[in-house]
Formats: structure tokens, C-alpha cells, sequence
């Protein structure tokens, strides 16, 4: 015990136990300021360097870590953190090697990929980013930090907040969707459910920031691809969340894969230092994403060590997993292609971390065993979730108010997602317990138990082709069914005969999206399309539940099916949320935060779009010579951003404004009336929208600036204000000056980015 001694000594010595709750900003720095550098002089240069060094996991066996390579690591202080260790008392373990065996004492971070949830999984990100319910999304990140707390952990690899206007990238799955107003309020409410006010309570974590930057702009949708854009896109569209985060408080950012300039992001000085810690004053550190520094020579550029250098000056603080940083490091500073000063630069930051988070006060805050039984996924906690998951899903077909479905007779659940609880949490779900969760065919036996009869069959494979199926199950979440194709489809032919509505489960498995999941086939597989089909041509009212982890293409089944529901991947409590909102228990609310296209040749469509000099008439469906449109699909994506339907009706009125001129300090007030018209309760999310209508630089034809989620009975009405000023009108100029011009305007408030009504006013000097 003598080592951590040797650290703790200096805290008990410099100041009060709870820090961050009784000292003031002033005083917790010079105080973390003066330990640290006392630490620092203590530390030798392999010492320091291990700081910078982020080990994978091992599955390791509580009592025997310090056996394994990454116990011996960090025994020898050659480790800063690991990641992705599931277990308190395993993790405990390697924190006790970590304060009593090394030398100095000095505590591991330890991190997780905890996108949306640790064992109560929330929908993934751009399933929850459709709820358009930020205390909602708020809540879901304060249950995430308060289970993986429970099981050790300090640091998550979340949010991630790449904006994405093209769905052939896995990633969107991940990610909030297209828009970089509400991609900037998901940013903050994350880091908020994460952090807390403060570090001083151990069910708060440190959030990381993900991918610096510009990841979901990759070319052609393909992972770890090249990306290249002008910089007013980058200012006006991509970099907004990222600078939303590091201004609500996110302890680190992940540099991402790609190129920016032609130079790799987590080496590139000007992202990582001129953007980030000079404009932005980030003051937390930076780890790259997993061997991205052994990549840079991939790319054509520098070998390991010379990539090294270049990462570590560009302001890189951690190396995930290259080696780069303790291979190569010290060899570097005897050339004299570092300096110490550089290394102290990236240790101070690091430990600066382990200060924040209570590390060295207490290395084993996020080990207590005992929260570890009772915190994790908690009645409360799932009851969030599943409420949550019903939130997500976006209606967008309702022919004749097939849905919801009564609960009587015979209901066939059909498909290769309908008995599947595994594939329920969708990607990057790295701590769940599947075994806990329920498939959809249980979720509707339990709904339905006593009321109605459930008869199911799997209908066909997600792919016809083994290999393409084998590929979405890399994960062991293998569904394959032996039989041949048309064994499963008469199998659902016959179980459909004696229903009365026929449920079909449909569209991607769980690692059809996330990463390394690029697709150019955004349309159902053939497959599915073909058990679809079979199913409508028998007659019967079918329902089609789309799962899926991006905006798909549905053009075929929303001319043909009469009704669908998009359920994304909902989460552990998934299969109840989808049998509460199929069965009328939940009236559906979420709107779509990425648009649908038409077609893959549509892509990249969003609503945000620039005009060009010859637009078409978007009143005219046809196809119009010398304008700018396709000759065989239309502008406009098939579903628009913020699109979604519910079991009731709502009517807008005309906005109003509270005056017709904006002058500098002052607001005017946009209102629009909404009714609930039809005979349910609902909850309809009223959207305002800005247009600069002359610019300095051309404008997009709307914006998303503001938006109100009201809860209307049948007849009530309610009148919805957005005050409107300056600041909303801002932006990048040529010469990233960030501006409000003066001039006209347009505000626009409705259901969605398509359906709106407008009124104009003016920006004066």
C-alpha cells in the first residue's frame, strides 16, 4: 500500500476531501495545478509516456489480471487506461495493480463504448434522436453513466455527434442525422446526462466526443474513407455539435479515421489545435479512435514513428491501441524530433482527467460492488427505456388507420426479425446481457395474453446469400435458417391463412449498420421483398415493421403496404415499446431526423439544400427540361426530415408575427396555432425553420432554428412561439466571420421541413 501513499499524501496535505463541491474554479485548478506538476517531477520518462498509452481489453479473471500482458503493463506503469473490460471486481482488480503495484500509484482510466445504453439499451442514437425529446435523450445518458459507473466505469466513448447526410455509411446508426441545429442540442444533452454538474458523484462519467472530425462525411458512404469538403460546410454544417459538446463540458474528444486536407485527423494540427483548443478553448484531452496513428502510413504518409511525432505535436494526448506513442516516443526525444515539453503537454492533460473524475482521491470510486448488484438495469431504468423506444418510432404509412390494431382474433407476427431478441439492441451494444431481453414474438404474447392469439413463423432468411448474411453476423448473432427459401415462405403462408392482420417483421439485421457496414443496396433484400409480396397478395391487412439502422428505401412498400412503422433498433425494452405502439397502448410521436430517400441515385438528399441557378418547379411532378431535376425520380426524398404520422390528426393555422422588423438586441415572435382534430390523444412536434432570404454567400432554403413537442387532448388546441433573434440568423461568411446580416427573412412552422406556412420580416443594423 505504500505506492498509493505516495499520491494520496498530496491530496490529503493540499486541500478538503470534496473538492469540486466546497472550492471555487479558481482554487480546484491551482490545486489540481500544484499536484500535478508535483506528480510530474516525480515521474521518469517511460513513466510519463505510459500515461499516453490506451490498452485493449483482455479477458481477464478477477485475481489473476496482474498475469496477463495488460496487468504486467500496467504494473510497469506503461498504461494510461484500457477499455471495453466488462466487471467491477475485474476492473478493481487492475485499478489495485494500477495504485499498488506500479511505482507512482497512479489510478487507470477506464473506458467503454456505451452508445446507448450499458445493459438497459436505449435505441441506437438516430432511433433516439427521433424522439425529438432532449430530457428524454438527457435521461437516457444519466441511466447509461449511472450503470456503466456501476460496473467500473469512468470514461465513454460517446457521444457521437458526425452529422450524416448519407445513408450508405453504417455509422448514421450512431449518430443524431442531418441536421446541425438539433445535432447540436442531442450533443449537449448527452454530455449533460454524462457529466452531471460535476465529477463528484460516482455515477457521473466523462464523456468523449466522437469522431473529430467530419467522419460522416465520407466519400460514397464507405467507412474510413477520404473526406473533403470547403470549410464554409464544415463551419456551417459538420463542426456546430462538435463545438456544442466541448462547450457543454466534455471532458475528451476521439479524433476520427479520415482524411481532412489530405491529412489525417488525428495528426492534423489544425483541426486539433487551431479549431478545437484555440477557438473552441477545449481544455480536456484528445484520444485517437483504435490504431489510427498505425494507420497514418496506410494513407501513403509517415511511418509509425514520424506519425508518432507529427500526432503527438498535433495534439494528440492518448494513443488507442498503435503503440506509436510508448514504441517510439522516447527514440523520438533523443533525436530531438520531440520535446518534453510536448510530452508533458499531452501527460498533463492526461492526468488532469484522472484529478477531474476523483481518481486520485479515491481510484476505486467506480468499483463499489455493491451498486453493481442493485444499479443496473432497474425496473426504473428499463421502464425509461422501453418509453423511450416507443418515442423512437416514426409512423410514416397509415392507409385507412390500419393501425393500431385491436386486440382480438389472430395476429400472424411474420419475418426474419420477429423472433430475434438478440438482434433487438441494435449496434455497438458492447455490455448487453441479450440473454435478458425479450424477442418481438414474446413481446407480443405478453401484450396480447388472454386478449388475442399469436401465431408466428420466420417467412425467410435477412439474405438469401449465406455470405451477405455471415456478414451482419460477425457478432455470433447468427439467425440463418437452413431450410431453403421456399420451406420458410410456404411455413408463413400457412401460419398467415388463419390470421386475421398479418404483422411483418422486416428489413436489417442488428450489424447490417454501425461500423464497417457500408451498403449501396439501401431497398429490402430481395428476399424479404419476395415474403412481402406473398404476404400482401394474400389479402389480408398487413402491417410491415421496418428495422433498420439508416433511412432505407421503402419507395415499393409504401405504395403497396397500407401501413409501416419504422422501429429502428429499439433497445433492450424493444419488443414491448413495439407492441404498445402496434396495439394502441402508445400513440406514435417520433419524426424523422434523416430523410428517407427515394432512391440510393437521390443520394446525398436533405432538406437544407442550396437552390441552384435553373430550380424546378416542386409543384410540378414532371419532368422539366433545362432545370435541375432527374428524368426518372423526383427532388425530394420520399420521406422529409421530420416527417412522421401518429394515430390522431393535427391542424396548423397561419404563423404570426409579433412584429415585421428584428433589430439588434431585440426578438420578434414567430406563433402558430396547432389542433389536435382527431378523436385520440397526441404528441405533435412543431418545427420553426429561418431562410435568409439574400445573402453574402448563398443560403439554404430553410433551417431548423427552434421546435416545441406538445401534448394535445382530441379538440384542444395550443399556440406554439419561437422568439426569434439575432443570433438565430447567424452563420460562416466567406471569410468564417460568424455574421447575422441584415436583410429579409423567411420563419416557417409545421409538421415537417415540407409541410410549412411562412411569414417575413426583417434584420435590421
Amino acid at each position: 500500500m505504500k505506492n498509493i501513499a505516495i499520491v494520496s499524501a498530496l491530496m490529503i496535505a493540499s486541500a478538503p476531501t470534496v473538492w469540486a463541491s466546497v472550492l471555487s474554479t479558481d482554487a480546484e485548478r491551482q490545486r489540481m495545478d500544484a499536484f500535478i506538476s508535483d506528480l510530474m517531477e516525480r515521474m521518469t520518462l517511460d513513466e510519463k509516456i505510459g500515461q499516453l498509452n490506451l490498452l485493449p481489453s483482455e479477458d481477464i479473471v478477477t485475481g489473476n489480471a496482474i498475469k496477463s500482458n495488460i496487468g504486467a503493463a500496467v504494473a510497469a506503469g506503461s498504461a494510461g487506461g484500457t477499455f471495453n473490460i466488462k466487471g467491477a471486481s475485474k476492473i478493481r482488480e487492475l485499478q489495485r495493480i494500477a495504485v499498488e503495484k506500479s511505482r507512482l500509484g497512479i489510478p487507470l482510466l477506464i473506458g467503454m463504448d456505451v452508445i446507448h445504453g450499458y445493459e438497459t439499451i436505449f435505441p441506437i442514437p438516430l432511433g433516439l434522436s427521433c424522439t425529438w425529446d432532449l430530457p428524454g435523450i438527457e435521461e437516457s445518458a444519466r441511466i447509461a453513466a449511472s450503470e456503466m459507473s456501476a460496473g467500473g466505469i469512468c470514461w465513454t466513448f460517446s457521444p457521437m455527434v458526425d452529422i450524416c447526410r448519407d445513408p450508405r455509411w453504417g455509422r448514421m446508426a450512431e449518430g443524431s442525422g442531418e441536421d446541425p441545429w438539433l445535432g447540436s442540442r442531442i450533443a449537449e444533452a448527452m454530455v449533460r446526462g454524462y457529466q452531471g454538474e460535476n465529477f463528484t458523484r460516482p455515477d457521473n462519467v466523462m464523456a468523449c466526443v466522437k469522431h473529430f472530425a467530419l467522419y460522416g462525411a465520407s466519400e460514397a458512404g464507405r467507412d474510413y474513407n477520404t473526406v473533403d469538403m470547403s470549410r464554409g460546410r464544415m463551419y456551417n454544417v459538420y463542426f456546430p455539435p462538435y463545438r456544442a459538446a466541448v462547450e457543454a463540458g466534455a471532458g475528451s474528444v476521439m479524433s476520427s479515421f479520415n482524411l481532412v486536407d489530405g491529412v489525417p485527423a488525428t495528426e492534423n494540427r489544425w483541426l486539433l489545435d487551431d479549431v478545437l483548443r484555440r477557438q473552441w478553448n477545449f481544455d480536456g484531452f484528445v484520444v485517437t479512435d483504435y490504431g489510427s496513428i498505425g494507420q497514418v502510413a496506410v494513407h501513403g504518409l509517415e511511418d509509425l514513428p514520424e506519425a508518432s511525432v507529427r500526432a503527438l505535436k498535433a495534439g494528440t494526448d492518448m494513443d488507442m491501441c498503435s503503440f506509436g506513442f510508448i514504441g517510439t516516443l522516447k527514440s523520438s526525444l533523443e533525436k530531438g524530433e520531440v520535446s518534453m515539453v510536448d510530452i508533458d503537454r499531452a501527460v498533463r492533460r492526461i492526468l488532469e482527467a484522472k484529478w477531474k473524475l476523483g481518481l486520485f482521491e479515491n481510484p476505486y470510486k467506480y468499483n463499489d460492488v455493491a451498486r453493481e448488484a442493485t444499479d443496473i438495469y432497474t425496473e426504473a431504468n428499463r421502464a425509461a427505456a422501453r418509453r423511450l423506444a416507443a418515442e423512437s418510432m416514426v409512423l410514416l404509412r397509415n392507409e385507412g388507420n390500419l393501425l393500431p390494431l385491436a386486440k382480438k382474433g389472430t395476429v400472424a407476427l411474420i419475418g426474419p426479425l420477429a423472433n430475434s431478441a438478440a438482434n433487438m439492441p441494435g449496434t455497438w451494444s458492447v455490455a448487453a446481457d441479450r440473454s435478458k431481453y425479450k424477442s418481438l414474438l414474446q413481446g407480443f404474447q405478453d401484450a396480447l395474453r388472454g386478449k388475442a392469439k399469436v401465431v408466428w413463423a420466420k417467412g425467410s432468411n435477412i439474405y438469401e446469400d449465406p455470405a451477405l448474411e455471415a456478414a451482419v453476423g460477425v457478432f455470433g448473432h447468427d439467425m440463418r435458417d437452413p431450410r431453403s427459401e421456399k420451406e420458410l415462405l410456404d411455413e408463413a403462408l400457412r401460419v398467415a391463412a388463419d390470421a386475421d392482420v398479418i404483422v411483418a417483421a422486416l428489413g436489417e439485421a442488428a450489424e447490417s449498420s454501425g461500423e464497417s457496414a457500408s451498403k449501396t443496396d439501401l431497398s429490402l433484400p430481395a428476399t424479404q421483398r419476395r415474403l412481402l409480396e406473398a404476404l400482401l397478395a394474400t389479402g389480408k391487412p398487413v402491417v410491415m415493421l421496418n428495422f433498420a439502422g439508416r433511412p432505407t428505401v421503402l419507395e415499393w412498400e409504401s405504395r403497396n403496404v397500407p401501413a409501416i412503422l419504422n422501429v429502428w433498433f429499439p433497445g433492450s425494452e424493444g419488443a414491448d415499446a413495439v407492441a404498445d405502439v402496434v396495439f394502441g397502448d402508445v400513440n406514435p410521436s417520433g419524426r424523422l431526423t434523416a430523410s428517407m430517400p427515394w432512391s440510393v441515385g437521390q443520394i446525398p438528399v436533405y432538406y437544407s439544400y442550396f437552390n441552384t441557378g435553373n430550380p424546378k418547379n416542386e409543384a410540378d411532378p414532371s419532368f422539366q427540361k433545362f432545370k435541375s431535376n432527374f428524368i426518372d425520380a423526383p427532388n425530394q426524398p420520399l420521406y422529409p426530415f421530420g416527417y412522421g404520422l401518429s394515430y390522431t390528426d393535427f391542424s396548423y393555422g397561419d404563423v404570426a408575427l409579433s412584429g415585421d422588423t428584428l433589430g439588434d438586441g431585440g426578438k420578434v415572435t414567430a406563433s402558430v396555432k396547432v389542433t389536435n382534430t382527431g378523436s385520440r390523444a397526441g404528441t405533435e412536434t412543431v418545427q420553426f425553420y429561418i431562410r435568409d432570404l439574400r445573402g453574402s454567400v448563398a443560403r439554404p432554403v430553410k433551417e431548423l432554428r427552434h421546435f416545441e413537442r406538445v401534448s394535445l387532448q382530441p379538440g384542444e388546441s395550443r399556440t406554439v412561439e419561437y422568439r426569434i433573434s439575432p443570433d438565430d440568423l447567424m452563420f460562416y461568411d466567406y471569410d468564417l466571420r460568424h455574421v447575422a446580416e441584415p436583410g429579409d427573412f423567411e420563419v416557417m412552422a409545421g409538421p415537417d421541413s415540407q409541410r410549412t406556412s411562412s411569414a417575413k420580416f426583417t434584420l435590421r443594423k
